[in-house]
């Protein structure tokens, strides 16, 4: 394990921006009813909600099926559930083009608790059961932002057959991270503040994100598929104070996300400076054209 040394009250100023971060980006995604429950901005075509018994838990899927070509399937960033995509008119553009899924990890919105531990491999295995149905032979696209970039990653490694390519929007990854136990332990207490409680997936996740990173580094390179990466190079507070907590730099995310291309034919790599982290909710006209030219292949 790769430690780092900082003092505390340094560790919580960097998380406590982060915090902040989430907390704007987690309002903008939610949308609640009457009764004070999450629910998805409506669409022109409104996805239909089914729930998938894993067999130890439940979790909220949310599709439009019409039997094209490739199935693209969402997979959303740490402390994000579904709603987050609904909210850019991401999904109502790829709606219109292909069929779609997208659903809420454990312990997020209408989604049950799943067993501990929420790592990377656990979270693989209920995206493989989630997906199943929908498959019905054909191959997905996967569009994955930040913490599901490794989800991803793990999926496509272990189903190959499966996955036409990948859309990766500044995902997490293992050679950027510099974690010891302080910075899991003040992360984790970030999400159990935001959330109110720690049996919710975004604290239960956050708890295992060293363990994620060691996981990460034993991967395998990916299939040979087409693979786009878009990596935020935008100089703004949150990506300074990432790069600082992480000892790190806008180059070395970038060149991180470069290793995402090794062995890989056809790889584009898209940086931009006009959004930050979250590419998908600042420039989501940059997504849409990047998973429709995917789809075009």
């Amino acid at each position: 394990m790769r430690t780092v040394t900082m003092k505390t009250s340094k560790i919580q100023m960097k998380i406590a921006m982060m915090a902040i971060m989430s907390i704007l980006f987690i309002t903008s995604c939610n949308n609640d009813d009457d009764n004070g429950n999450s629910q998805p901005n409506a669409s022109r075509n409104e996805p239909q909600q089914v729930s998938i018994d894993l067999g130890t838990h439940k979790l909220e899927t949310y599709s439009q099926i019409n039997d094209t070509e490739y199935l693209v399937v969402f997979e959303s960033g740490l402390g994000y559930g579904a709603f987050e995509w609904f909210t850019t008119g991401i999904v109502d553009e790829i709606g219109d083009l292909s069929d779609v899924l997208l659903y809420d990890r454990a312990g997020y919105n209408n989604s049950e608790i799943g067993p501990s531990p929420r790592d990377i491999e656990t979270l693989t295995s209920d995206l493989e059961m989630v997906v199943e149905p929908y498959l019905n032979g054909r191959k997905m696209i996967l569009v994955c932002h930040s913490l599901g970039g490794l989800i991803a990653r793990d999926y496509a490694i272990k189903n190959p057959d499966k996955v036409a390519s990948i859309l990766f929007i500044d995902p997490t990854h293992e050679s950027f991270h510099n974690l010891n136990q302080a910075k899991e332990d003040f992360v984790y207490e970030i999400y159990v503040g935001l959330f109110g409680t720690e049996n919710h997936g975004a604290p239960m996740e956050a708890r295992e994100l060293i363990e994620d990173d060691i996981y990460a580094t034993n991967f395998t390179d990916l299939p040979n598929i087409p693979i786009t990466v878009l990596t935020s190079m935008k100089q703004d507070q949150n990506n300074n104070d990432t790069d600082e907590l992480h000892e790190g730099t806008r180059q070395t995310w970038y060149d991180a996300h470069e290793e995402l291309g090794v062995g890989i034919s056809d790889f584009t790599h898209i940086s931009t400076v006009h959004s930050g982290h979250g590419i998908n909710f600042e420039e989501p006209s940059l997504v849409i054209a990047h998973i429709i030219i995917l789809l075009s292949k």
